[in-house]
Formats: structure tokens, sequence, C-alpha cells
């Protein structure tokens, strides 16, 4: 992994309109989001088909696609930005926790000075579907 120090410069993110292109309509992931979040924790049952996932990279994968998520709908208007930077902080957390899962170029120590950790987000959500969306 190539790490980056925080000196400043501009870290070359992608646009929301890049790394978001693959992503589900808003509505669709939010509801898949839930899902996911309910099945960790105990309230619904999950699929028993397909191989088994390790838990860490499915927890970063649900802490990613929740990042991404509440990123994405603070950029459509006057939308959550307060839990869109803390959704991104949470995932800077485990990343921090994690650093083998990191798929994007930048560590996310590199991006501590952009607001809130969103671009550390879209970095991380464009490179984790380029990268065969692992972990779900």
């Amino acid at each position: 992994m190539h790490v980056t120090p925080n000196s400043g410069e501009a870290i070359a993110a992608p646009p929301p309109h890049e790394a978001y292109a693959n992503a589900p309509d808003l509505r669709r992931e939010m509801h898949q989001v839930l899902a996911l979040g309910a099945e960790r924790e105990g309230r619904q049952a999950g699929p028993d088909t397909g191989p088994l996932v390790d838990a860490t990279a499915a927890e970063r994968a649900l802490l990613l696609r929740r990042a991404a998520l509440m990123d994405r709908m603070a950029l459509d208007g006057p939308g959550p930005v307060a839990a869109a930077a803390e959704t991104a902080e949470q995932l800077v957390q485990h990343d921090r926790r994690h650093p083998d899962l990191v798929v994007g170029p930048h560590h996310p120590d590199a991006i501590t000075l952009a607001p809130g950790h969103r671009l550390y987000v879209r970095q991380e959500y464009a490179a984790w579907t380029a990268a065969g969306r692992p972990g779900i």
C-alpha cells in the first residue's frame, strides 16, 4: 500500500460522479445497507448461500457502503452532512486498525485535511467497486 504523508497537498480522489458511477440508486442502496446492518446485528437472518466471507472484510464493506450512502445523500442537497462525516470517520477508524483492507492508493491518514474524510470514502468506494466489491 502506498502511504502519502499528510502534507496538505491535494489528494486526487475521484469526483463523486466517478466514484459512485457504478453505485446502486440511493433507495436500493439504502435498503441493502439497512438489511446488511440488521443481519450483522442479528435482527435479520442473512442468506445461507455462497462462500463464507471474512468477518472483518464484511464489516469494512458495510462501513464503506454506509459512508458512501451518507456521502451521496449529503451531496444531493441539504442532506445529512454530519452523518456523512461521522460514517466516514467510522470507516477511517476501521481502516487504521486494518490497513491491509485499504484498496485505494492513499491511506486514511493521508487525507485528514479533507473535511470529514469524505474524499477518502470516495477513493475507497471507487477502488472497492473496481476490485469487484470484496467482502460482500
